[in-house]
């Protein structure tokens, strides 16, 4: 199983960044997946997840109606749109795999290496 994210950078607050992420070695629709992130000093925070069901995606409170999660199954690809980011979307992004969204970020699941995402104000 392997994944890796990609698309980061430093940008300024209310710019927009997509970042996608690579899969191989599953099967995408067999699995929930979704993405993480850590900012500095901090612990993870499951930011986005498309379940196995592909039932409402979930969104942390602090990016609804900021970020859209996407998935292209035919090309193993996810993807995560972000607009209007702010200072304290700044972390590394990670995506991640999982039996269940509520898995997502932790140690039970697979992720790979993380994308920096820095907004400056």
């Amino acid at each position: 199983v392997q994944l890796q994210a990609s698309g980061g950078g430093l940008v300024q607050a209310g710019d927009s960044l997509r970042l996608a992420c690579a899969t191989s070695g599953f099967t995408l629709d067999d699995w929930a997946i979704g993405w993480f992130r850590q900012a500095p000093g901090k612990g993870r925070q499951r930011v986005s997840c498309i379940d196995r069901t592909e039932s409402r995606p979930y969104y942390a409170d602090s990016v609804k109606g900021r970020f859209t999660i996407s998935k292209d199954s035919a090309k193993s690809m996810l993807y995560l749109q972000m607009n209007s980011l702010q200072p304290e979307d700044t972390a590394i992004y990670y995506c991640a795999a999982a039996g269940d969204c509520g898995f997502v970020g932790t140690d039970v699941g697979y992720w790979g290496q993380g994308t920096q995402v820095t907004v400056s104000s």
